[in-house]
């Protein structure tokens, strides 16, 4: 096993996905790769620790979130599953949030296309673990959680696909139970499996309510990816420190609300020798269902089984 790293540079930040890219590194299943990452909007400390904006996007191709990649993987084959585990995410010196005046859905439904924009920013300390910001004199503080959004292969169609929605393959899942201890189990949707990491988050509420979360550059962020073949995978899954999560990925949020519950069933039949019916059953006592996120056009809900909760 073989330990990369990765600093964000050219040649390696990308605003879409696709497996037409040249890899920027080849790498075999259970190696490791360390990254230093942009923020979302293509931001950096520098070496005063101010966010800075060092490249100029390029009009086809960076339209999106800053994604570093794509890695390639020997052996990873369409219809395998890629584990990737989390070994530490730490979080860079500042944060920005921004909320109102932005036409999107919720903010029409709820009048805050009339307010000017706002962008709050944060001073946030990987060592405490706490992101400050004021706002009209008062100082607020936030306990931080810092997770990757999107972890990311292209679809399986060609060419440059955008970093907004969640896929089947990952994507801008946005959830912030993918933290540090993490297993992400992801199907691979093309040969090589091409994978893209970004967005990063120093915390988030359950929704991504304003549009936004704490968006921020992360100073380290390790994983480790394994190929699994023996996983057969229609949707991603995951094992987490707060117990196994399931996904769905839909523009209605009932549809997402039942691939979320569909995954769960299917893991909870494996995990405890279930049929569907006795899953669900005892999952009415257990599962929370929870909304992932509302605001990438095709929405998120995550259904979470906490460890221990059946025993």
């Amino acid at each position: 096993m073989t330990v990369f790293k990765v600093n964000p540079d050219r040649s390696n930040l990308y605003g879409s996905l696709s497996a037409e890219f040249d890899p920027i590194l080849t790498i075999s299943s259970g190696d490791t790769v360390q990254y230093s990452i942009f923020d979302a909007g293509w931001g950096t400390p520098s070496n005063e620790g101010k966010r800075i904006k060092p490249f100029e996007r390029r009009k086809e191709i960076d339209s999106g979130h800053a994604l570093c990649g794509p890695i390639e993987i020997i052996d990873a084959k369409k219809g395998m599953t890629l584990e990737v585990r989390i070994n530490e995410i730490i979080p860079g010196p500042f944060g920005f949030t921004a909320a109102g005046q932005y036409p999107n859905w919720q903010n029409q439904k709820l009048g805050l296309t009339d307010y000017k924009e706002i962008v709050l920013q944060w001073e946030l300390d990987h060592r405490t673990m706490i992101g400050k910001t004021t706002i009209n004199d008062q100082v607020f503080s936030v306990g931080l959680k810092p997770f990757m959004g999107i972890y990311a292969m292209p679809p399986e169609q060609g060419g440059v696909h955008i970093t907004w929605p969640p896929r089947f393959c990952g994507g801008n899942i946005d959830c912030k139970e993918l933290t540090k201890g993490s297993v992400l189990y992801l199907p691979i949707s093309v040969d090589g499996a091409y994978f893209f990491v970004g967005d990063g988050h120093a915390v988030q509420g359950d929704g991504e309510i304003s549009c936004q979360a704490i968006e921020c550059p992360m100073e380290f962020v390790e994983l480790t990816f394994t190929v699994r073949k023996d996983m057969n995978l229609s949707m991603p899954i995951a094992n987490t420190p707060n117990g196994w999560v399931s996904f769905g990925f839909h523009e209605d949020l009932n549809e997402a609300t039942v691939q979320a519950m569909d995954g769960m069933l299917n893991l909870m039949c494996k995990l405890f020798n279930l049929n569907r019916v006795e899953a669900i059953a005892l999952g009415s006592t257990v599962v929370d269902l929870r909304i992932t996120q509302v605001v990438n056009g095709v929405k998120g809900v995550h259904a979470v089984l906490p460890h221990g909760a059946l025993r």
